[in-house]
C-alpha cells in the first residue's frame, strides 16, 4: 500500500462558506499554512509560534486522528472566551495522511 501524497480537508470560514482544500503532505505544512496558502481569512498574526491564538479553529469531525494538544496550545485556548472542547490552534496541527477528510471551522476572533 502506498502512502498518500495529499489529503483533502474542508474548511468553513467565518461567513459559513465551505472550502475544499487539497493539501500536499510532503512539505510538512500545518493547518494554518494551508489555510494561508488558500488565502482563507485566518489571521495567524504570530506566524505559527502558538503565541496569539488568531488561528483558532473548531474541529468538526472529532473522529479524525489529530495530535494531542500541547501545554502551550492548551494554555492559550483556555484564555479564549469562545473556546470549546473542539478548539485547536491551526498552527499546531501538522497535516498527516490520517487527517484525510478533516473538517474544521475557522473561529471568529
Amino acid at each position: 500500500m502506498t502512502m498518500k501524497d495529499e489529503i483533502t480537508i474542508t474548511v468553513t470560514d467565518q461567513s459559513g462558506t465551505k472550502h475544499i482544500l487539497i493539501c500536499p503532505l510532503e512539505m510538512g505544512l500545518t493547518l494554518k499554512d494551508i489555510c494561508k496558502a488558500y488565502e482563507l481569512p485566518m489571521e495567524a498574526m504570530c506566524g505559527g509560534m502558538a503565541m496569539c491564538a488568531t488561528c483558532h479553529c473548531f474541529i468538526l469531525n472529532e473522529e479524525t486522528s489529530l495530535p494531542e494538544k500541547g501545554d502551550i496550545e492548551e494554555a492559550l485556548l483556555s484564555e479564549l472566551f469562545n473556546s470549546k472542547s473542539t478548539s485547536r490552534l491551526a498552527c499546531q496541527i501538522y497535516l498527516t495522511a490520517q487527517m484525510d477528510g478533516l473538517s474544521v471551522e475557522i473561529a471568529a476572533n
